[in-house]
């Protein structure tokens, strides 16, 4: 019965993951041909946003790819994906504002963010072994049961990292929002557009924290249930 109900709760995770990214693709796809009255390109909104905010030494650039946009705190860039990069409108002024979003909590030394930043290396390590490690302890439960702990252990700091980036992610998005407003950057249909734009984009975050705490549950109940 539990692995029945383990398998039900995943499927649904995994359906409500397909659902909000399906719906953030079109999303973007409406409202990137609402055009924006004043004109500016994805960068000029960036370059703008950070002028704003007093940042100068943060850089925006083109990277490949649909919806690869981000922040990097490493090489102070805000990289924007190729149509947002270059497209004028409600979609792209979203993207750009909420990239320039996370360069502003950078520069402020936003806390949330501060505790996702020193996360990142174990995370980038837990990847590699995590499944190996967790795969190797299932299998072993009976003899071994401490390597399935050891797995659930490096799979509770992803999880912990997929938690710490939800406030990052809707805090951003705040930051965008207000300022598009506040700098009457778009007129109200263009600021609906881009306020949905990023309310589905951070459902996608939310959906994959959830699935992340579902999963680490599971092998916690494993665990529990090794005898």
């Amino acid at each position: 019965m539990f692995s029945i109900g383990s398998m039900i709760l995943m499927g649904a995770i995994m359906l409500a993951s397909w659902l909000v990214s399906s719906r953030l693709k079109s999303k973007f796809e409406h409202y990137s041909k609402l055009h924006l009255q004043n004109g500016m390109s994805g960068k000029e909104i960036a370059e703008k946003m950070l002028a704003d905010n007093g940042i100068r030494d943060v850089q925006v650039i083109s990277t490949p790819g649909q919806l690869t946009d981000h922040y990097n705190p490493v090489n102070k860039t805000v990289n924007l994906s190729e149509a947002v990069y270059n497209q004028r409108n409600a979609a792209a002024a979203a993207v750009a504002a909420h990239e320039c979003g996370h360069a502003v909590q950078h520069a402020q030394g936003y806390e949330w963010l501060t505790m996702r930043s020193k996360l990142v290396p174990v995370v980038n390590v837990a990847s590699s072994y995590m499944q190996w490690i967790l795969l190797a302890g299932i299998l072993m439960i009976r003899t071994f049961p401490g390597l399935l702990l050891i797995g659930i252990g490096i799979f509770a700091a992803t999880t912990l990292f997929s938690i710490i980036t939800l406030p990052v992610e809707y805090d951003a998005s705040n930051r965008a929002l207000a300022w598009l407003k506040t700098k009457n950057m778009v007129n109200p249909a263009e600021y609906a557009g881009a306020e949905d734009s990023l309310k589905w984009a951070a459902r996608t975050y939310v959906v994959a924290a959830l699935g992340s705490i579902a999963t680490l549950l599971y092998y916690v109940s494993i665990y529990m249930n090794r005898r």
